[in-house]
């Protein structure tokens, strides 16, 4: 018995510890600018919109081909799940991620990308071949991701200050990152990106790497991927003070204390518009049996019930952006 409980006191330690040297909650610039410059963050669209889940933002004309051999330019292995770097038979490269967060990472975009948050191409093949250092190799289960000449990664932003601290559409985003149990929240997993079309440019405001979700969350070494954690996995413990608790033991708790019941009801009601062939799609694409969409699918929408049941104030439209609030320091 001693093992979990000294698990669990590391665990409290280091939330304590990522708290304590947080940088402030805040907006870094003005309510005003941050509405002006929503849609590098958010797009206010219906869901219904947002046909084509399966292949998700990229289409299908950004899909990877199952049947190319890729040669390898680099390999990963000092992250959670081993990558490559590879580039295909038409000189296109991509960022490759294997290992339990490939299904996880995919299914968490499409659902972030359909509740109207940017995101970039990200595509699931079950298996695949690879050339690295002279020889074939038939690798499982990855997640694609192409480096498009009309995107380029150009660094991170921060949960704790970004333009959009205090807006609905953020704290809806931490809602939904609740909801499917996203552990990470750091800003090495956020991507800025610019966006280029149309001789214009766009610059987006990306949660990018979404792995560390669809199990539990914690510090040491939390379940990904796993659909029997993801149900046991708790989501709303209590209201206190008009702020909701979260059952979340992830990194960087403090951001989310400044969410309310009405924060949860705005991203609850949106998710509540998904229809039962959108649920399918966002796990089909993940690579997923139908069981286990079942499962999942049952599990959330157990938890958008629960969000839009709590009581509080009158429900913002889901639909509005609302006015920014002041965010408060941990």
């Amino acid at each position: 018995m001693r093992t979990p409980i000294r698990r669990a006191t590391l665990a409290l330690l280091c939330a304590c510890m990522y708290s304590a040297c947080a940088p402030p909650i805040r907006p870094t610039v003005a309510p005003q600018a941050a509405q002006q410059r929503m849609e590098e963050f958010w797009e206010d669209i219906d869901p219904s919109e947002r046909e084509d889940l399966f292949h998700g933002v990229g289409g299908r004309r950004h899909r990877p081909d199952p049947e190319a051999l890729y040669e390898a330019l680099s390999k990963d292995t000092t992250g959670f799940s081993d990558g490559y770097d590879v580039v295909d038979p038409s000189g296109l490269e991509w960022s490759v991620k294997i290992g339990d967060e490939a299904q996880s990472e995919v299914a968490a975009s499409r659902l972030v990308w359909v509740m109207g948050y940017r995101q970039p191409p990200v595509y699931y093949l079950p298996e695949w071949r690879v050339r690295h250092e002279g020889r074939v190799l038939s690798e499982g289960p990855a997640r694609f991701r192409p480096k498009l000449p009309e995107l380029d990664n150009t660094g991170t932003w921060s949960w704790h200050q970004n333009p959009f601290v205090g807006t609905q559409p953020y704290r809806g985003l931490l809602v939904l990152m609740m909801i499917i149990n996203s552990t990470d929240l750091k800003a090495d997993n956020n991507a800025l990106y610019e966006h280029r079309v149309n001789g214009r440019r766009e610059r987006w405001y990306v949660v990018k790497d979404l792995g560390a979700s669809f199990g539990t969350t914690g510090i040491l070494n939390p379940k990904r991927n796993d659909v029997d954690e993801f149900e046991e996995h708790g989501f709303i413990e209590e209201i206190h003070d008009g702020r909701v608790e979260f059952a979340y033991r992830g990194r960087h708790q403090e951001i989310l204390d400044d969410i309310t019941p009405d924060d949860v009801r705005w991203m609850c009601e949106r998710l509540a518009r998904l229809t039962d062939r959108q649920w399918r799609d966002i796990f089909r694409a993940a690579g997923h049996t139908p069981d286990v969409t079942a499962r999942y699918t049952r599990k959330l929408r157990e938890k958008i019930d629960e969000g839009r049941a709590l009581a509080g104030g009158a429900s913002r439209a889901a639909g509005a952006q609302g006015p920014a609030r002041p965010a408060r320091n941990p």
